[in-house]
């Protein structure tokens, strides 16, 4: 418990965030966020936060040390794709009962679950996560994973991120140091080169990262490792060998980014993929990185060529939807880098930005929310449910944006709802995704069911005695359609 005091408050003291190295050296101990009571976990546990993290490198086994119910409420809680290697879907656990916590069998169950994943499904590395349960028995997790991969000969990866230590963003910190003492620079890749970059951050939610890889491609730069959208064990292994780094997601590994560079000299910038502008913006930051790690400048001219082309693109196919969502209010209920690349983005194509959040965003991410909006009023820190549904059922926003557990709020509300966070079906990364985002906020704005459910039902308006009762409009519609079909006129059905 020592050892992990120790690590959780050296995550806290954080240098890394531009922000940051204006203050001096007591402020700079505060990090990018404030530590919270132990237990009191905001929006997820430190354990659900590292699963976030590591559960989509694709081809580890990710054990689960605890009861059962732990690793069923983590597991797949974010729509990671996966390009190849599926064993990320198999969840494993060691389902630890009462009577083993009572007869101490949790670190032996713990070892013959190593040993049967290496038997079956013979993975480059095995991913153990411990739990309250088992950091309050007091199981030595470090000692059975070392004991573990000496015997089967495999990398056997402690991550000490208990529940109880913190909230979900400490659990991400957590992960992030996990890679760094037991993962990263532990393998040598065949081939470096110097257009080598790492992308932090990014967990390729609903395949979006395909949508950046190939503009990378198409300059020549090869992402060494994106950690942890679709990696490979090995390919993090190597990430050590890297010219240059873009961290997409910053409250979530800042640290891992910071200490690559410490480490291996691997300088890094923050960046998104949202919006046309932004990503513009990250393609020519990456090369300008590269070139001062010793590339060839040519790339610069390159980059300019790719973004002028797929800039021209994306904005000829969203010319067809600036007049349909022109002066159209969107309200943000999200966090992170969404809370303000988002808003930049929909703010490229004339849509009106009437609040975001920002109960999971940095002081980094809210600053630069205040600059694209200009004005605090349209920011909120938290927003009750109750909140919310007043601001939507008086017609303030057009579409709510925001996660799944405030989509019944925006229905309730008879307003437009599209998913933003992690379990949207749809990409929205890069020039392409920015144009799915759009088309897919029109089709939610402009679908004509909310017309027929914002109607008054036909028992909220009885008609009186001897009086007809009133149609609505989907009824005249259907009305006119039968005149058509059958040749009769508005007359013989009476007026409506």
């Amino acid at each position: 418990m020592s050892l992990l005091r120790a690590k959780i408050q050296d995550v806290f003291n954080e240098p890394g965030c531009e922000k940051n190295r204006c203050k001096d050296a007591k402020a700079r101990k505060v990090g990018c966020s404030t530590p919270l009571t132990p237990g009191a976990a905001a929006g997820g546990c430190a354990f659900d936060g590292a699963k976030i993290v590591l559960q989509p490198i694709t081809d580890v086994a990710h054990l689960v040390h605890g009861p059962l119910a732990c690793e069923g409420n983590s597991w797949d809680n974010r729509g990671a794709a996966s390009s190849g290697p599926t064993l990320l879907r198999t969840s494993f656990t060691t389902d630890l009962t009462e009577l083993d916590v009572v007869m101490g069998q949790g670190e032996r169950k713990l070892f013959k679950g190593i040993r049967e994943i290496k038997e079956a499904y013979g993975p480059p590395a095995i991913f153990v996560y411990p739990t309250c349960v088992t950091a309050l028995i007091g199981d030595d997790i470090e000692a059975v994973c070392q004991r573990a991969a000496e015997k089967f000969g495999l990398a056997v990866v402690p991550v000490n991120a208990p529940g109880f230590a913190g909230s979900k963003n400490l659990g991400n910190k957590l992960a992030g140091e996990a890679l760094l003492d037991h993962v990263i620079g532990t393998a040598e890749p065949d081939d470096p080169g110097p257009y080598d970059i790492n992308i932090l951050g990014e967990f390729n939610l609903s395949g979006e990262f395909w949508l950046v890889k190939p503009l990378l491609d198409r300059l020549g730069i090869r992402v060494r490792a994106c950690i942890p959208g679709d990696a490979r064990y090995f390919d993090i292994a190597c990430a050590h060998r890297a010219r240059a780094a873009m961290v997409v997601c910053s409250t979530a590994l800042i640290n891992l980014a910071r200490k690559m560079d410490e480490r291996w000299g691997i300088p890094f910038f923050e960046g998104s993929f949202y919006g046309i502008t932004d990503t513009s913006d990250a393609l020519r930051n990456i090369a300008e990185l590269l070139v001062k790690q010793g590339a060839d400048p040519e790339i610069l001219g390159r980059t300019e060529v790719l973004i002028a082309e797929e800039e021209a693109i994306a904005w000829k196919k969203l010319a067809a939807y600036r007049p349909r969502l022109a002066g159209k209010r969107v309200l943000l209920n999200t966090g992170g880098v969404k809370s303000w690349s988002v808003v930049h983005a929909l703010m490229e194509i004339g849509i009106e930005i009437v609040g975001t959040s920002v109960k999971k965003s940095t002081v980094e991410d809210k600053e630069r929310i205040k600059q694209i909006l200009k004005d605090d009023n349209h920011i909120f820190e938290q927003m009750a449910a109750r909140e919310l549904y007043a601001m939507l059922s008086e017609h303030k926003a057009d579409i709510l944006l925001s996660g799944g557990r405030t989509q019944f709020v925006a229905l309730k509300a008879k307003t437009p709802w599209l998913d933003i966070n992690q379990e949207r079906q749809h990409p929205y990364a890069g020039y392409d995704g920015m144009v799915e985002l759009v088309r897919q906020i029109d089709l939610a704005i402009q679908n004509p069911i909310w017309c027929q459910v914002r109607e008054p039902a036909p028992w909220d308006c009885q008609p009186a005695v001897g009086e007809e009762l009133p149609r609505t409009k989907s009824e005249n519609v259907t009305l006119h359609a039968v005149q058509e079909f059958s040749g009769t006129t508005a007359a013989d059905f009476g007026e409506c």
